[in-house]
């Protein structure tokens, strides 16, 4: 089998168009770029398969913790009070057993703090409509009866 014959381009082109020429080791040293690398001796090769040993990774959960959610309280805030303020505190009800189940204490914490004050505004804004609206009710009865 023959072997092609590589030219150089133009002069005017950069090195970068022209490859370096074939050759073959019985041509002469390759240029050290191109030479193999060999390992040191005594140095371990690529071939040698290699033995690692596995480890065992154990992800332990805290201590489930029982701080109060609040859940029925948000549920009543709900149905008989003020429905937002209600189900944002449902919602931060959930958070606080959530986190009570990972053994989060300090969200725990923070979630049942907020579930416990947004039911508490819903309730206290639930009884000013009420009372505002007895109120108004026995004014206008009082009215329609004079």
């Amino acid at each position: 089998m023959s072997q092609p014959k590589y030219m150089r381009m133009e002069d005017d082109t950069s090195d970068v168009l022209n490859p370096p020429p074939y050759c073959n080791a019985s041509d002469g040293p390759l240029p050290p770029q191109y030479q193999p690398y060999y390992n040191p001796p005594g140095a371990r090769t690529n071939n040698e398969p290699v033995f690692q040993t596995s480890q065992t990774i154990v992800i332990t959960h805290g201590q489930p913790i029982s701080e109060p959610d609040y859940m029925a309280y948000s549920i009543f805030t709900i149905l008989c009070c003020c429905l937002p303020l209600g189900i944002a505190a449902l919602v931060y009800s959930v958070k606080t057993q959530e986190a009570n189940r990972v053994g989060n204490s300090i969200s725990a914490q923070k979630n049942s703090r907020m579930a416990r004050n947004l039911a508490h505004s819903a309730l206290g804004i639930g009884l000013t409509f009420l009372i505002v609206y007895i109120i108004l009710f026995v004014i206008n009865s009082t009215k329609m009866g004079n």
